[in-house]
């Protein structure tokens, strides 16, 4: 059971967000999805008229402030924020232009601490809450040719067991959920750019991707959205500061 009534949701237009989006709204929780095209937001909000779309950019802390703000005047706070908004680019690291090493460290990592910093305190004053990290496998361990990647999921692990540690005393647990490769919209841009730079079919692509999950499969989103609505469940309340692999046991 879920007695938590509103939750932010970033990156919820597609891919694991739309399903933790879809996954919460159907347990009865009031929803707020964000992303940056609006178009993609409305295609979400359409299917559950508990899901409300606001467009914002997690790198944007003023666009955040304004989301937080307007959203919780129509539906009161939020005591649930997942921050799931990602993206990667691949690249040998010697090749990783610094531009690109800082939008990818801007997205994955100081958007998601721009996601939850606005929750923080208004949670403990509350001594109720639940943040949840969509992080990645490459939070856990080393990938080559996505370094900036790795280092931000690393980052967003370390930022939740920070986040735990101090909110360990007020109620509001903490986690991570970290995913092998997941079967979306962002898994085949993956497909794509190992096609473009090795000439590989895209089924030799998928099938070479596929292979690092020991259990010989690609995560599916509603996998990641049911360990969402468990750490929101009233009988996770001693759960705080994990970092959860969904792996089919490629790490631990």
């Amino acid at each position: 059971m879920i007695a938590f009534r509103h939750a932010l949701v970033t990156g919820g237009g597609s891919g694991v967000g739309k399903a933790i989006a879809l996954a919460l709204a159907e347990a009865g929780v009031d929803v707020t999805i964000c992303g940056r095209r609006a178009d993609v937001l409305g295609a979400v909000t359409a299917l559950n008229g508990r899901i409300h779309g606001i467009p914002a950019d997690v790198t944007d802390e003023d666009a955040v402030s304004a989301l937080y703000e307007k959203a919780e005047a129509a539906r009161g706070p939020f005591d649930i924020v997942v921050a799931n908004a990602g993206a990667a680019e691949s690249a040998p690291a010697h090749k990783t232009a610094l531009s690109d090493w800082r939008k990818t460290l801007d997205v994955n990592l100081t958007g998601a601490f721009v996601t939850v910093k606005p929750a923080l305190a208004g949670m403990a004053a509350r001594k109720s809450g639940r943040i949840i990290f969509i992080a990645s496998i490459a939070g856990l361990k080393g990938y080559a040719y996505v370094a900036p990647y790795v280092a931000a999921k690393h980052g967003v692990v370390g930022l939740m067991r920070a986040l735990a540690a101090e909110t360990a005393k007020t109620g509001v647990t903490v986690n991570a959920i970290c995913p092998g490769y997941v079967e979306t919209d962002m898994l085949e841009q993956s497909v794509s750019r190992i096609v473009a730079k090795t000439g590989r079919s895209a089924e030799d692509a998928r099938a070479f991707l596929t292979a690092t999950n020991p259990q010989g499969r690609l995560i599916q989103p509603d996998e990641v959205a049911d360990a969402v609505l468990w750490l929101c469940g009233d009988k996770a309340g001693s759960i705080t500061g994990q970092a959860i692999s969904i792996s089919g046991g490629e790490t631990w």
